[in-house]
């Protein structure tokens, strides 16, 4: 009988979809209140997933599918974004620096008053489209400094 107690009590405790773990920013005050602002204009859907939070829960961080696609707001400026030859792109207003990664790229914005990073997953390797519709929120909720 002990036996089936202890099955019991593994499987009650496991969990079939774990949500993905990502570090939570650790911005000022300041830009922590434009990420909060932003995270309340994120959309529900991107790049046809659903919106998927990873753990630990913050208004810093927002996700979409099984981690395919993570935001972090508030994040320290890249080091790479001091090299000249660092590759950007624009997405419908928004500049963002790219960095290729084998797990898939990354993107940090540029001239924001907090800097936004955005992975993701290999599939997207060729594929920046999800940051067309993440230009809106971010134009709205975090200005530019220039």
């Amino acid at each position: 009988m002990p036996g089936v107690v202890l099955l019991s009590t593994v499987v009650g405790c496991s969990s079939a979809d774990p949500a993905a773990r990502v570090p939570v920013p650790g911005p000022p005050a300041a830009q922590a209140k434009l990420c909060r602002a932003l995270h309340e204009e994120l959309p529900k859907t991107l790049a046809g997933l659903g919106r998927k939070d990873p753990e630990p829960g913050s208004e810093l961080t927002a996700g979409w599918g099984d981690a395919a696609i993570v935001l972090r707001c508030g994040v320290p400026r890249p080091a790479e974004m001091a090299d000249p030859e660092s590759l950007a792109v624009e997405a419908n207003g928004v500049n963002w620096m790219v960095e290729q990664r084998d797990s898939g790229p990354r993107f940090t914005t540029t001239y924001r008053e907090t800097y936004v990073e955005v992975t993701m997953d290999a599939r997207f390797a060729q594929d920046s489209t999800p940051l067309a519709a993440l230009a809106e929120p971010v134009r709205k909720t975090v200005p530019s400094s220039l």
